[in-house]
């Protein structure tokens, strides 16, 4: 069976960087595409520190096509599509990966967007248990923080690695707030430092928490430095 060359949609968080490792074995990844919301409230894209992803890109040693968008509901799906058809162009990509888990607005665009340009779309992550992706992420010694927190009773997770404590931890809180442990209704963000693919390691040299009124935090990182493994 042919192997197809594929663009996996990027954020630098957990899930975007688990199916990177999925389609890594079963496809051809020639690229990364980012896109760059001007809308912290963005209903497609993963807002925070998403300027590391082209560091992340560097660590993993891929292109990336990186694109910007105001990030208006709808209109954003116009310049996510530019994105795409760049990559069909620049890479002849015959397939697009997302990270998507439970999301069926995301999921439902991204399909009609590649339905429109010829393209398979991959969601090898989808309508996987939140706790088994997340026990998948400690087993392949992914080494993921959070850098953001917008839910009750993740107040104290900020800047946590997914571990162990951090799966027991989250699950107490899913259990009293009925929260999505993987933040896959808004709860939070995180930032992959290093993966099984990843060539180097990414290490935060300078970072500061920021916190708004209602209560959320955002682990805002100045600088990082790639080390060798």
């Amino acid at each position: 069976m042919k192997t197809i060359m594929t663009a996996v949609l990027f954020s630098g968080g957990k899930d975007s960087c688990m199916a990177l490792y999925k389609a890594m074995q079963s496809t051809e990844v020639v690229c990364l595409i980012t896109i760059t919301s001007e809308n912290p409230a963005s209903y497609m894209f993963h807002t925070p520190n998403i300027h590391i992803a082209e560091v992340q890109a560097k660590a993993i040693g891929l292109p990336i096509i990186k694109i910007k968008t105001k990030g208006k509901k709808e209109e954003e799906l116009k310049d996510l599509e530019h994105a795409i058809q760049e990559a069909k162009k620049k890479y002849k990509i015959e397939g697009i990966v997302t990270g998507a888990l439970a999301s069926v607005y995301q999921s439902s665009r991204i399909q009609k967007i590649c339905d429109k340009l010829n393209l398979v779309c991959l969601n090898p992550l989808w309508q996987k248990d939140q706790i088994e992706l997340l026990n998948e992420i400690v087993e392949q010694k992914f080494e993921v923080i959070v850098i953001g927190t917008f839910a009750e009773g993740l107040e104290n997770f900020i800047g946590r690695k997914i571990d162990p404590s951090f799966i027991k931890d989250i699950q107490k809180v899913q259990e009293k707030y009925k929260i999505n442990p993987t933040g896959e209704g808004g709860e939070l963000e995180t930032l992959t430092l290093d993966a099984p693919f990843f060539k180097q390691r990414l290490k935060i040299e300078k970072s500061r928490i920021q916190t708004d009124n209602t209560g959320s935090k955002i682990l805002i990182i100045e600088k990082t430095s790639l080390n060798n493994k």
